[in-house]
């Protein structure tokens, strides 16, 4: 829709029709009254993952990983950090791959950690291995650009 964006909220899959005049990064759902965006991603099940993908009308950047898992234990600072520089223009993910089995393997995750990029409710991207919060924010504004 022109004029405005559809944001989820990640508290009651609350869908928020932001508009663009508006800053999101300030916006409160209007059915939890929690922020929209708090500058840190989500642990997400299935699901959230849905909503977020399929209902919002911006990007959604979803880290695959496993408690068990050390390179993506070394990347949580590094997803944490470029959230802070990403939304409110993208939202940030976290899908516990041991949890949410099923939906791991239907998205086709072959290893940990994984990042898929989705956009217009399909995945666009997709990139495996730990990454420096830099190189996070590097890697999404370039899939995005290159879309444009």
């Amino acid at each position: 829709m022109s004029g405005s964006h559809q944001i989820v909220c990640t508290t009651c899959g609350g869908v928020n029709r932001v508009p663009d005049d508006r800053p999101a990064g300030s916006a409160r759902c209007g059915k939890c009254r929690t922020p929209l965006f708090a500058s840190k991603p989500v642990d997400a099940d299935a699901d959230m993952f849905k909503r977020q993908t399929q209902r919002g009308d911006i990007p959604v950047l979803v880290d695959v990983w496993a408690p068990w898992c050390g390179p993506c234990r070394m990347m949580s600072p590094a997803f944490e950090a470029a959230a802070a520089t990403l939304e409110p223009g993208i939202r940030l993910l976290k899908l516990n791959s041991d949890s949410e089995n099923e939906l791991a393997g239907r998205l086709g995750i072959r290893s940990i950690p994984t990042m898929l990029l989705f956009a217009d409710g399909q995945e666009v991207a997709r990139v495996s291995g730990a990454m420096t919060a830099q190189q996070i924010v590097n890697w999404a504004r370039d899939q995005l650009r290159s879309r444009a």
